[in-house]
């Protein structure tokens, strides 16, 4: 390493000193009775619509500089040879026009079937208890369904997926939530007759203290007689312990 080189990453360490100093770590750990994403299921080898699955992750804030990154997994069961999805993340929250804005990357790594790895770019912006959400695939690969690594031939680049939140407390302890959302598909994989789709979640969250929360909703989407039973409506239930 030259001299040049030390001197430009002692400057950057020295730089980033007061952003470690403030920095804030979270974790959490959860237990659910069924995990769906995008309102499918990600165990596909039961029928049942109790499919356990073990998450937790931690996030990492850099003081109040806005910038974050952060790590969240779940077991998950829908693709052959792999058992665990390890999503990891890192992006930007500030405020603008009364909005709280988020920006970043996102990346859904399995580690035993790497067919189904995904890359997307995302960004929010809340308004009081709404937020508004749109991730956008830059990789290849979409879980499985196009990619070089799937073996399918086709590009999931430019799928898109729009989101719409609410959370309101409407008793102490306990807020309401509900969620919209629309997955439109990229040209090559709707050109392979794979349909866009829509998922929502209606449910609510009852907060114990000390971090605990127990959530339950109803999750699920539509097209279900292309994609199957995955996309049944489940009421879920998720214990989440906050640390």
């Amino acid at each position: 390493m030259t001299r040049a080189s030390i001197k430009f990453l002692s400057v950057a360490f020295i730089a980033a000193l007061p952003m470690l100093a403030s920095a804030q770590l979270t974790g959490n750990v959860s237990l659910t009775s069924n995990y769906k994403f995008r309102g499918q299921d990600q165990d596909t080898g039961k029928v049942s619509a109790f499919k356990p699955a073990v998450q937790g992750g931690f996030d990492y804030a850099f003081g109040d500089s806005g910038w974050y990154v952060g790590n969240w997994n779940s077991s998950v069961n829908w693709l052959s040879g792999n058992s665990l999805e390890s999503d990891v993340y890192g992006g930007y929250k500030f405020k603008a026009g009364g909005a709280d804005l988020d920006v970043g990357a996102l990346a859904y790594l399995y580690p035993g079937n790497t067919s189904g790895n995904t890359t997307e770019l995302y960004g929010a912006a809340t308004f009081g208890p709404l937020t508004a959400k749109y991730a956008h695939t830059v990789s290849k690969d979409y879980f499985g369904w196009a990619g070089a690594k799937s073996g399918s031939g086709l590009k999931g680049r430019n799928t898109g997926y729009l989101s719409f939140a609410v959370a309101q407390e409407v008793l102490p302890k306990v807020t309401l939530k509900a969620s919209v959302g629309f997955t439109r598909f990229s040209s090559d994989i709707k050109d392979a007759g794979v349909p866009n789709y829509m998922d929502y979640s209606v449910g609510g969250v009852y907060d114990f203290g000390d971090g605990l929360t127990l959530g339950a909703a109803i999750v699920g989407a539509n097209k279900k007689d292309f994609f199957g039973p995955v996309n049944k409506a489940r009421v879920i239930a998720t214990l989440t312990k906050t640390l």
